[in-house]
């Protein structure tokens, strides 16, 4: 039997207590700062590499519009006075199965950004809103 590579196609995500459906998820990005350092007494010419701070990047969701579902915008109105509502979400990649293969999870996070569809007169696309959310830890975990 032959192995191939996981499509990205089908994917879920859980959010708040809802299962969202959302047309892209991006951003799941994990990075190490670097810290170099040399002291002045050091035989060599270069500077000693060290693992720094971890950076976790801004998650981007997107998703199709529908009437009289206001989940991004009511998850955004909770900023108030310094305070937000925060979530864990999960994103799974699932297999043919219908098993997640690869999991995110996002943890205390927060909406930063609310995008509604782009409007034109003479298209003929999908209205399509996005939300962007920062968070403080992304754990990848596999089957």
């Amino acid at each position: 039997m032959a192995e191939y590579p996981l499509p990205v196609f089908h994917f879920t995500v859980k959010w708040g207590g809802n299962n969202g459906s959302f047309t892209e998820v991006s951003g799941l990005n994990l990075e190490t700062q670097v810290i170099e350092y040399r002291g002045g007494a050091q035989p060599e010419f270069s500077t000693l590499k060290m693992p720094g701070l971890q950076k976790q990047s801004e998650i981007s969701f997107k998703r199709g519009m529908f009437s009289g579902d206001n989940q991004f915008y009511e998850w955004w109105n909770t900023v108030s006075m310094n305070t937000i509502e925060r979530r864990d979400i999960t994103i799974s990649l699932l297999n043919e199965s219908h098993t997640p293969v690869i999991t995110w999870k996002v943890s205390n996070a927060f909406p930063t950004k609310v995008e509604g569809a782009s409007l034109k007169a003479d298209g003929n696309e999908v209205a399509v809103e996005s939300m962007t959310i920062v968070h403080e830890g992304l754990t990848v975990i596999g089957s």
